[in-house]
């Protein structure tokens, strides 16, 4: 078992109480201001974006052309369900596509072969093409004719009945030598469900390559769609984190060199750069194929139209991603090492050196000003990827010491891994460490003092991924809380970068995505107007501020109880639970048919020779549940034998549906470890090195008094813990910073719950302030998404009355930005 906490396998923990009927309720809270307290410094990049090439997010999505499959690429060997031809359509007379002599080059190997009279036509993404009416689009095409008079080609721009939504182009493709054609379309008519025609006459035979269209409309005229760069350029990132993620390091790492054009191999910098018909494509771990229309250079060149700094990241011969596998090839290992040397003079080199004028050649002559380099992403072999990020390391540093080179502490907030590669980072001095985590809304509020423990003194993070699951309001809002510790601790978190950035509807890998899309619109989510609002308030230091908690009355543990395992057969018997005065409130012998039990579908479950046996052994969690939600002061016992596989016993108690419950692992991490862990707090409470015995039965026991619990084997106690963990996690969150260039305190509130929180905010003698501030809200209900045609979740300005001392009250499910500007200044 990889982790401890799976309360995500049983129930959603409950995030926000929503109140029943009428008027949310007022709770309150003081918050303490000291403007003369300068915290931590917030560095320009501290927050920025992540770019990978999921979901569609490239071909389909930020890279503007509207063809599908242009250079006739796709292969079943990227995707089962491609053929060369996928997103065409033959119209009339014969073709084929075929990799012969007369290929375009040796990246560009498959073209179309008609035998004229022949059609074809695209239907791009989604429904087909998106075109407006009044804008203006770019036709281009490679072909080679063999007829001496050449070959004419009609070129339209219709809809599904074939009706023109634009003049057509005329094309007459002479000579048996590639040559690019071109033209352009003036649209007279909108429409989401565009085709593009090309329809040839004559006789003979016509070749066709790298069919493409494309809105003259892009973003600064660099060839991205232009809704989707501006919604990422509103942010005001700090940073672009690009190409991934988990496409970088996965693959055969085989070279871009290799003569059979290996699919499946790594990402590799240089097949993206340079003219876009002799690039390479490539299989996308993602289960696509992609172009690399949308290469190195746009990504350096996105960064720059963006104002922020790019930060490229390079395999590192390690897979990552659950692959876990590592390349021993020296000979290849020296060449990805000097290819990341390469992509550095790419970017920074002068207009004459090797690199340098490749770059120049593509239109930037003056260099691009990297600064950081990632090396691997989220590989699980620690050694392994350490042992090569070293070489990488010291390579790039004895030729480029100004360069920062970023290590990885793997795909996970915690575990072995995880502590190894902090350790091996920390160690050998690096700078900063990249941290990836996905998990639920509540850990998010939990863990808003994550970095308040971490080493002032040891390297930096950078928050490369994170994310709640889900792209509801609820999330937002969790994210929100989080983000407040962030700041808090920016002299720790340097970096931080929510994932991932573009979705697009009909082609998602992965949920939840800041930014959602179709060929024709795009909508941020309720995380996006989060983050937006965070990243453009962000002030220059941190000012030192101090909250109330939210009251709480403390209730005592109450819950069902379950039974369950992990990749392990166990056989349970002789259930009981027993109140704490004696009285049996439930019991099984399973002398019957286990009917009282409730199951999640997972493992084989059934009774068997008077014990209740799951027999499954890679079945994850099966639980089975029973009893009454509303137990308190219980004792559970139960006996438990291990039949066969790699772990022990999963023994759930408290299970009631309003949060987590207590997870007793006995046997757990391939039975080298046992743990008690879960409670609305999602703490360990216990752990040691027991190990449990195939074949050997057990006495367990559970006792639950109030807020505490015991547990026995064998009639020894093993462990002993009290919770003192708040019911829910903490709604009220909040920091402070100021900015410097207009001497505002920036007052920024997270109120993750349904009650509203009316706060005497004092901000200490002697401030002098404006009486009007400035506030910037998010408002809406938990369950709150937004979508293409409405958006629910978005900020809105008004102004607030304030002083040196004040009340206001936040909204329930709110996030509040008061801009409280100093009267001296």
């Amino acid at each position: 078992m990889s982790r401890v906490v799976m309360a995500a396998a049983l129930t959603a923990s409950l995030l926000v109480a929503v109140p029943a009927s009428g008027t949310a309720a007022d709770t309150d809270y003081t918050l303490a201001i000291d403007p003369t307290a300068k915290g931590a410094t917030i560095d320009d990049t501290m927050y920025g974006v992540f770019f990978e090439d999921i979901n569609r997010a490239a071909d389909g999505g930020l890279h503007a052309e509207l063809v599908q499959n242009r250079s006739f690429e796709y292969s079943t060997a990227d995707n089962a369900a491609y053929t060369p031809l996928t997103g065409w359509a033959p119209t009339g007379g014969t073709l084929d596509v075929v990799d012969d002599g007369a290929r375009m080059n040796e990246r560009n190997r498959n073209y179309l072969r008609l035998g004229l009279p022949a059609g074809v036509i695209n239907s791009g993404y989604n429904s087909g093409l998106a075109v407006e009416k009044g804008k203006r689009y770019d036709f281009s095409a490679w072909a080679r004719s063999d007829q001496p008079a050449g070959t004419p080609v009609h070129v339209g721009l219709t809809d599904p009945a074939g009706k023109d939504l634009a003049p057509p182009v005329e094309v007459r493709v002479k000579g048996d030598g590639w040559t690019k054609y071109t033209g352009t379309f003036a649209a007279r008519e909108s429409s989401t469900t565009g085709r593009l025609l090309l329809d040839a006459g004559g006789t003979g035979t016509l070749r066709l390559d790298m069919v493409s269209l494309f809105p003259q409309d892009t973003f600064k005229g660099h060839g991205l769609r232009k809704d989707l760069a501006e919604k990422i350029a509103a942010l005001d990132p700090g940073f672009v984190r690009f190409p991934g993620g988990c496409l970088v390091n996965t693959g055969s790492h085989r070279g871009y060199e290799a003569p059979d054009f290996e699919r499946r191999r790594s990402f590799q910098w240089k097949d993206t750069i340079g003219p876009v018909e002799q690039r390479a494509t490539n299989w996308n771990f993602w289960g696509y194929n992609q172009s690399y229309g949308l290469g190195y250079y746009e990504y350096f060149q996105f960064s720059e139209d963006v104002g922020a700094m790019p930060l490229p990241v390079v395999p590192a011969l390690v897979t990552g991603c659950g692959q876990n596998r590592a390349t021993d090839d020296p000979e290849l290992l020296r060449r990805h090492i000097q290819d990341t040397l390469d992509l550095i003079e790419f970017a920074n080199g002068p207009a004459d050196s090797t690199w340098g004028r490749k770059r120049a050649e593509m239109g930037h002559p003056e260099p691009f000003g990297l600064t950081h380099v990632a090396v691997g992403n989220e590989e699980n072999l620690a050694d392994e990827f350490f042992s090569r990020f070293t070489r990488f390391r010291a390579a790039i540093e004895a030729r480029y010491p100004d360069i920062t080179v970023v290590g990885n502490s793997g795909p996970d907030d915690t575990g072995a891994n995880f502590d190894r590669l902090w350790q091996l980072n920390r160690d050998a001095g690096v700078d900063l460490v990249d941290e990836h985590y996905y998990n639920s809304p509540s850990w998010f509020l939990e863990n808003n003092d994550r970095y308040d423990s971490y080493d002032r003194n040891g390297p930096k993070v950078f928050l490369g991924e994170y994310a709640s699951q889900d792209n509801r309001y609820s999330n937002a809002l969790a994210e929100a809380a989080f983000m407040t510790g962030l700041e808090r601790n920016a002299d720790v978190v340097k970096l931080a970068s929510y994932a991932p950035l573009l979705s697009n509807e009909d082609y998602v890998q992965w949920r939840p995505d800041m930014i959602w899309f179709n060929n024709h619109a795009s909508w941020g989510s309720t995380s996006y107007e989060v983050q937006k609002l965070f990243m453009t308030n962000v002030g220059d230091h941190v000012v030192k501020s101090t909250a109330s908690g939210t009251p709480w009355s403390p209730e005592p543990i109450t819950g069902a109880i379950g039974l369950s395992s992990w990749a392990t057969s166990v056989a349970y018997d002789d259930v009981k639970v027993t109140s704490a005065d004696g009285r049996e409130l439930f019991a099984d012998d399973f002398s019957v048919d286990g009917g009282s039990w409730t199951g999640n579908g997972a493992g084989n479950w059934g009774v068997v020779d008077g014990r209740f046996v799951q027999s499954d052994t890679a079945a994850t969690n099966p639980l089975m549940t029973a009893g009454d939600p509303t137990w308190s002061d219980f004792t559970f016992s139960v006996k438990a034998t291990k039949l066969s596989g790699s772990e022990g016993f999963l023994i759930p108690f408290a299970v009631n549906g309003t949060g987590n419950p207590f997870w007793w692992n006995l046997g757990g991490w391939n039975n080298t470890r046992s743990a008690v862990d879960g409670g609305n707090s999602s703490r360990v409470f216990h752990a040691d090195d027991t190990r449990i015995e195939t074949g050997r039965t057990y006495d367990l026991r559970v006792e639950v008094r109030d807020r505490t619990v015991r547990l026995f084997v064998d009639g020894r106690l093993w462990a002993s813990f009290t919770d003192e963990a708040n019911k829910n996690p903490e709604p009220f969150r909040q920091v402070v910073t100021r900015d410097e260039a207009t001497g505002e305190l920036i007052v920024k509130v997270v109120n993750a719950q349904s009650n509203a929180a009316r706060t005497k905010i004092d901000l200490g003698r002697g401030a002098w302030v404006v009486p009007t501030a400035r506030a910037t809200v998010l408002e809406g209900l938990p369950d709150d998404v937004n979508t293409e045609f409405t958006q629910p979740v978005k900020a809105r300005q008004t102004q607030v009355r304030v002083s040196s001392s004040f009340t206001h009250t936040f909204p329930p499910n709110s996030v509040t930005f008061l801009r409280i500007k100093d009267r001296r200044r």
